[in-house]
C-alpha cells in the first residue's frame, strides 16, 4: 500500500511507513514517480512554509483529470489547519472526481 503525504511540519505520528515531500517541487516529483501506479492515501497540507503552497501539486492532478488519466489514488486526506485553503482544495479535486475526505484536526498527522 502506497501511502504519500505533502506537509511541510508533520509526519505520521503512528510511525506507518509514507514517501513524505516537504515542498510543492517534491510533491511533484513524487506523483510523478507514481504516475502509472496506485497511490492508496495522498496526504495534503495546504501551506507548505514561507510562500510555498499545495497548488502547484493539485494543479498536476487537476491536469491529468482534464486529460482523461487521473491519477490512481484511493483517497486523498486534506489535513490543512488553513480552513479556507482545505475548502478550495476539496472543491478542486472533487471537481475532477477524486475521492476527498477532510480530515482537519486528525491525530494520525502531527509534529513527532
Amino acid at each position: 500500500m502506497t501511502t504519500v503525504l505533502i506537509d511541510d511540519l508533520r509526519s505520521f505520528l503512528d510511525g506507518r511507513t509514507a514517501e513524505v515531500a516537504r515542498t510543492s517541487a517534491a510533491g511533484i516529483v513524487l506523483l510523478t514517480g507514481h504516475r502509472d501506479r496506485r497511490i492508496e492515501e495522498l496526504w495534503l497540507d495546504h501551506d507548505l512554509g514561507g510562500e510555498d503552497t499545495i497548488w502547484p501539486v493539485v494543479e498536476v492532478l487537476e491536469r491529468a483529470a482534464f486529460a482523461g488519466h487521473p491519477y490512481d489514488i484511493g483517497v486523498v486526506n486534506v489535513h490543512s489547519a488553513n480552513p479556507v485553503g482545505a475548502a478550495k482544495m476539496v472543491q478542486a479535486l472533487r471537481h475532477w472526481s477524486y475521492r476527498v475526505r477532510v480530515v482537519t484536526g486528525t491525530a494520525e498527522v502531527g509534529m513527532a
